[in-house]
């Protein structure tokens, strides 16, 4: 028998707060967390802005100090969100949960950038010899699920997740599917990232990917016409997903009911997303007709990708209009927090279906700051400036990562049936 999910708590660590509560608030009053870089002066970086995490202290979370100590700073973000969201959630393995029936699905786009180049430097000047016996375990993305697994006791399924900017989302969907087949009765989902590194700001402002704007209030402009490229972020976003069966039985808070899911890939270039947006639509539409969306009867929220690079927003509209009608699209409420928080790699999409759930359960959707002036080939409504209140049925969120890998997760409002 399939299980229904829901999501019963949430953990945020952003730009523009360093608990859900914060980067729920800034999220709804439009408050910019995008800034000058900070602590790289002696590089001369072509790029002069990202959204780096702010006054982060480990003590706010309850953290395996010996775990913490021994960890590249994507992993400290993903056990302090983690953290949180079991708190929130109330969930306790071994009291209230099997711990055999507890999983972990948390992925990095990256990994553990700061500890990789700090041990190649070691070894460049030190030698071999010197390179830290933790270098590997610190460096590779898979490590952040093995410590939140440690740190709550998870002994049931585990699979990070690495899809570049689509990561966080992915590794929601399948955590929903293994949760519906059966195969756990709750999981520790999400994605971290902390690759605000002059390495990765490098690679990316050679590429062209990255916006050059020195105004950061002028950064990160999605869907408009004066977009110019994405502002690099660091962060994390976990859910705990829990069988609706699970959650009753212990009388858990219930944030959203998971409804579906959609992953496709364009088959089509490395980097640049497939410019008709036939793919993308595909894992959108998967994701809608998994949940039963019905547009004459459901108020639609989306949460882009919107990245505010000029390739990605033209083919993020065309796929959202194939994929459920250009009448249906024009209805749908849209906005990117990216505009908000800067694009955060693989932790973006967690981050952003965390603000989804939000969405759905305070009835508001967020803005897309800095959208003065619209590019007329992204014609919906992407909630220009400020928060409106609504009352949403639907959530999805988008993510389209390198690779062509895309992917969506659609959430409903919890209305106790």
């Amino acid at each position: 028998m399939e299980q229904r999910v829901v999501i019963t708590g949430i953990g945020a660590i952003t730009p523009v707060g360093n608990h859900v509560e914060d980067t729920w608030k800034n999220l709804v009053e439009g408050n910019c967390g995008i800034d000058f870089i900070k602590g790289f002066d002696e590089y001369n970086l072509p790029v002069k802005v990202a959204g780096q995490v702010k006054n982060f202290d480990q003590s706010e979370y309850e953290l395996n100090a010996g775990l913490a100590r021994r960890s590249d700073k994507f992993c400290v973000y993903a056990m302090a969100a983690a953290s949180d969201a079991m708190k929130d959630a109330g969930l306790i393995s071994g009291e209230n949960i099997d711990p055999e029936r507890l999983g972990v699905y948390i992925g990095s786009g990256i990994g553990g950038m700061d500890t990789f180049v700090n041990q190649t430097k070691v070894m460049l000047e030190e030698g071999v010899g010197r390179i830290s016996p933790f270098f590997v375990p610190m460096m590779i993305s898979n490590i952040a699920s093995g410590n939140v697994a440690i740190s709550h006791n998870a002994q049931g399924v585990c699979l990070p997740v690495v899809t570049a900017c689509a990561t966080g989302t992915h590794a929601a969907g399948e955590a929903f599917r293994a949760i519906k087949h059966g195969y756990a009765d709750a999981i520790i989902t999400g994605g971290a990232e902390a690759s605000v590194h002059p390495l990765a700001i490098g690679g990316f402002a050679n590429s062209k990917a990255l916006s050059r704007s020195e105004d950061p209030l002028q950064a990160s402009l999605p869907f408009s016409a004066d977009r110019h490229g994405f502002v690099i972020a660091e962060g994390a976003g976990m859910m705990i997903f829990e069988s609706l069966e699970n959650a009753q039985k212990r009388g858990a808070k219930i944030y959203a009911e998971v409804v579906g899911y959609g992953n496709s890939c364009d088959a089509h270039h490395f980097t640049a997303p497939r410019p008709d947006g036939i793919p993308a639509s595909r894992a959108i539409k998967q994701a809608l007709d998994e949940a039963q969306f019905d547009a004459e009867k459901d108020l639609l929220y989306i949460n882009a990708h919107g990245t505010g690079t000029p390739l990605n927003d033209a083919a993020e509209t065309k796929a959202i209009k194939l994929a459920m009608g250009e009448e249906a699209a024009k209805k749908a409420m849209i906005t990117s927090t990216k505009s908000i928080t800067g694009h955060m790699l693989g932790a973006t999409g967690a981050v952003e279906l965390v603000a989804s759930a939000l969405s759905l359960y305070h009835g508001i959707v967020t803005p897309t700051i800095g959208l003065t002036n619209p590019d007329p080939e992204c014609d919906l409504d992407y909630t220009p400036l400020k928060a409106v209140e609504a009352p949403l049925t639907v959530a999805i969120s988008n993510s389209l990562g390198f690779g062509g890998h895309n992917a969506c997760v659609a959430l409903r409002k919890w209305e106790n049936k």
